[in-house]
This record gives C-alpha cells, structure tokens and sequence, in this order.
C-alpha cells in the first residue's frame, strides 16, 4: 500500500483524538468503519461524548455533514425529501431531505418511531434512496454515525433486528480516565473544543481509503477462521438468533479496513477478533434476557466463542 494512505488515517486519527480524549480505541473503531465502507452505532450513556465523537469524525472529513435530532414526530419525507408544488412554473420540484449528505449524524436514533426508521434502511445498504417511485442515488461517500442511550427506555423505540444489521459497528465510549477527565476539564475552559477542528481529508481521499480497504488480502484460513465464528453463533444454546450472511460479510469488510488502519494490506486472526464482538453482538439475541440486559449478555457469549473457537497458525 501507497504509504501516503497510511499517513491519510494518522491524520485523521489525530485530529479526532485531539478532542476526544483518551478514547484512542473508540476513535480506531470508527474509523475503521468508515474504511470498509460501513456505519456506526454508538451506544452508552449520556454525557460520555457521543454526539462528540460523531462531530469530530465528520469535521475531520471536510465533507458534507448533516445533524438530524430524531424525534416521535419525525416522519421519512423529513429524512428523505420530498416534492413541492411551485406555482411559477406549475412543476413539482423535489427538495432533497437531509439524508443527501456525505456524513448524517443520526442523534438518539431510537427517539423516532419504527416507520421513520426503517426510512433509512435502504440508504445503509444499497446508498440510494426510493422516493414517490423514483430512485435517487446519495453522495459518495455516504456514512452514517448513530447514536443512543441504553439505558433509557420512556419515549423511545428500540431498533429491530433489520435496521441494527445495517450498522457494521456497534461501540461504546465508556468513562474516561481520571486523568483524561482531568485534561477533558482543561480543554473545556475556552469553549467546545470540536468546534474549533479542521478538516484534514476530503471526500476524494476517503474513496481512496474506502478502495485501498478492499484490496486488502484476506487468506482461505482466515476465511474458515471467520466462519467458524459465526457457525459457532448458530450452534449455541445461549443464542435464539445467530449471526447471518450479511453479519459474515460485514466482519469480513471491517477486518479488511482494520488491518489498513493497522498499516498492513493483509488480514490476521487477531483483527477477526478484535472486532468479533463490536460487530456481531448486536446482531444476535441471547436467550431468556429484558431489552435492557440483552447486549452485555450478547457480548460475554460472543467472547466465551472467541475463547473456544480455535485460531488458525
């Protein structure tokens, strides 16, 4: 690989590390999303810089960036566009919605009801969008970084099984260290300090990033490594719902964008289970768990398979 493509994901890094503080390994897994190509859900409480992590991420693109607040009364044509009637011209012209943007921070996603949500399922998977029998193709690149709380449920509408499967990643950003807490304070005094980043890619380079991932060599033996995980996820007892071929393919891209971010244009074990648990815990579900207990259960099963399951030499 060009070492300028290397030198690209430092950069970015960087600038989101500088503002995000201490969350080094957070900000790795967002970014290797949107090597690969895929979205991201981050999911914790609130106050621990969610909507932070997403803003930075987006200004460090110098792309197109839209802020949608998801609440009850979103409706689709909010997200998607739709046509206005212009009395001059006697035409129906069509306003695109908000969607139409190379970065669309998706804030308290599960806020708005199931109907609006589903609005951006087609968008996540195929980046087009179908609107009053016409089907319009979204910018490039397109990367949508969702966020929510866990741990409130009083006015919110959790995410079906199909729309978390559009997510490639789901991660949490955790408390910080007392010592970044400390420098968080600091940083903090003069105003918000993600307000004040540049952009140190455009959307060009992240073409170039997004294809160089897809060059990335991935070996037979990591393949049935892979595999083997996700079989493994089908078997278990503790599972009702296993991984599906789109979660395998999804795995298989991310490992491709880690091992780039990680300076290297072939895959090994160790990324396959780096990101075994921010990419397929979300999407199996645990036997016998409340909705507020489902994704740690999620998680411990998916590491006990990590253990279990053999690593090719």
């Amino acid at each position: 690989m060009p070492e300028e493509l290397y030198e690209l994901i430092d950069k970015l890094e960087a600038n989101v590390c500088s503002v995000v503080l201490g969350k080094d390994q957070t900000v790795r897994m967002a970014v290797v999303a949107l090597l690969a190509g895929g979205h991201v859900l981050i999911e914790d409480a609130p106050g621990l810089g969610k909507t932070a992590l997403a803003k930075a991420i987006s200004k460090s693109l110098g792309s197109d960036f839209t802020r949608l607040q998801f609440t009850p009364d979103l409706l689709p044509s909010d997200i998607l566009g739709s046509s206005i009637y212009r009395p001059g011209i006697g035409e129906f012209e069509f306003r695109e919605g908000p969607i139409f943007t190379n970065v669309l921070l998706a804030d308290e996603i599960n806020r708005t009801t199931p109907r609006t949500q589903s609005a951006l399922l087609e968008a996540m998977n195929e980046q087009q969008v179908s609107v009053e029998g016409e089907t319009r193709i979204l910018p490039s690149p397109f990367f949508v970084l969702a966020t929510q709380n866990p741990f409130e449920f009083e006015g919110t509408y959790p995410l079906p099984e199909n729309q978390l499967d559009r997510f490639m990643l789901c991660i949490n950003v955790g408390y910080p260290s007392r010592e970044s807490e400390r420098q968080i304070l600091a940083s903090h005094r003069d105003g918000e300090p993600v307000n004040t980043l540049e952009a140190v890619l455009d959307a060009d380079s992240v073409i170039r990033l997004q294809r160089a991932a897809r060059a990335v060599r991935v070996e037979d033996s990591i393949n049935d490594y892979l595999l083997d995980l996700v079989t493994a996820t089908r078997e278990s007892d503790d599972l009702t719902l296993g991984v599906s071929t789109r979660g395998a393919l999804t795995l298989y891209r991310a490992a491709q964008g880690l091992a780039l971010a990680e300076k290297r244009d072939f895959v090994v074990p160790d990324d396959i289970k780096r990101l075994a648990v921010p990419v397929l815990a979300h999407r199996v579900v645990p036997n016998g768990f409340a909705r507020d207990g489902q994704r740690q259960r999620a998680r411990e099963v998916i590491q006990f398979i990590i253990e279990q399951t053999p690593v090719p030499s």
